[in-house]
């Protein structure tokens, strides 16, 4: 579905150049403004969730329990999308403020941070998009191109994503502990325990104070402590549902590009460039939207630039499109709807094997 134009090799040098070259202006002008923004996005945070549970505490009275959930959900989303996610990429590693160091992160959902930084960071940020490098295409559950290799299950690879799409802070927690290595004889036990012990740790410590804590609260308040924990429960509800369409839009709409694992063998800096840019989907909307997006709606530029503070992103969205046209490389750019869409294409379509899709 895309495009492009083939890139000669000087013209990749010459791309990957003044991506370079866009990336140190950017990191030049980083400032006071930018440790302003982050700041009043942690204020934000905080306002939020405690606003939500104190209104949590009164019970089932519809405006309050209705408000105090959403409330709380918007915490939730900002806090994993605009804070989280963006700070343990190192975004904010240059204020020397501990609190926003991208190392000693850890965020409120079900997923240790050091899992995160591994998987994702580190593996889906270096091979984006590489079939067989990238566990995040498809996630081990999902069949989104023809590209990947078709599996009986996949016939029911709607209602898998509909499960992971409700649980997706425990699915992207799963994904580092590679069960399927374990399974295949390729990862020990002795290997998967340590890990698991940090995982259980980190579910306990969240269950703990969602659903034991706040309802226990109520509870001493002499207030209906199932509101309270009903409240916790759609709000986390709220935040896994939007960060995994977010996420899934960012990656998997109908230009997003897979690539082999001959395709980046002696890869240049320019070509790891093409690679982000043909790999990754971008959102249209306005400033609210990208925010609680924590800028994912700009995922070219994320992947591009994953150690830039994402409120620059929008900025630098302009220069990355004159770029990408000027080289005859697709910006692809759509709303949410519509980039949604074409990606519940996708996971109905390929849901049964190749012949079964054209024949159809």
């Amino acid at each position: 579905m895309r495009s492009d134009r083939e890139l000669s090799r000087e013209e990749l040098d010459a791309f990957g150049a003044e991506l370079d070259a866009l990336r140190s202006r950017t990191l030049a002008d980083l400032g006071a403004a930018d440790a302003r923004y982050i700041r009043r996005v942690r204020g934000a945070v905080r306002l939020c969730c405690w606003s939500g549970r104190a209104l949590l505490m009164l019970g089932w009275f519809p405006p309050t329990w209705l408000l105090g959930t959403l409330l709380l959900g918007l915490g939730k989303i900002l806090e994993n999308m605009e804070l989280g996610h963006n700070v343990i990429h190192g975004q904010y590693d240059w204020m020397n403020d501990p609190e926003f160091a991208g190392r000693r992160y850890e965020w409120d959902i079900a997923g240790p941070a050091d899992f995160w930084r591994h998987t994702h960071n580190h593996v889906h940020h270096t091979w984006t998009n590489v079939l067989g490098m990238d566990d995040d295409v498809g996630y081990g559950l999902v069949r989104l191109f023809p590209e990947q290799r078709w599996k009986p299950f996949y016939r029911w690879q709607p209602l898998w994503v509909t499960l992971q799409a409700l649980l997706f802070q425990y699915s992207i927690a799963i994904q580092h502990l590679r069960l399927d290595q374990v399974y295949k004889g390729k990862m020990s036990k002795d290997e998967l325990r340590p890990l698991l012990r940090q995982f259980n740790a980190k579910v306990l410590r969240q269950w703990c104070k969602d659903y034991l804590f706040f309802p226990l609260l109520a509870l001493l308040l002499g207030v209906n402590a199932l509101a309270v924990l009903a409240g916790n429960v759609l709000a986390n509800l709220l935040r896994n549902l939007w960060t995994f369409a977010v996420i899934f839009c960012g990656h998997f709409t109908e230009q997003a590009a897979v690539f082999s694992k001959d395709s980046v063998v002696g890869e240049s800096r320019g070509h790891w460039y093409l690679r982000q840019l043909r790999g990754s989907s971008n959102l249209s909307g306005g400033k609210l939207f990208h925010i609680l997006t924590g800028n994912l709606s700009h995922q070219i530029e994320h992947h591009l630039f994953p150690d830039l503070p994402a409120r620059r992103y929008a900025a630098l969205a302009v220069e990355v499109r004159e770029i990408a046209e000027r080289y005859g490389q697709v910006y692809n750019c759509g709303s949410f709807s519509a980039q949604l869409a074409t990606v519940m294409r996708r996971i109905w379509k390929y849901r049964v094997p190749q012949a079964d899709v054209v024949a159809a």
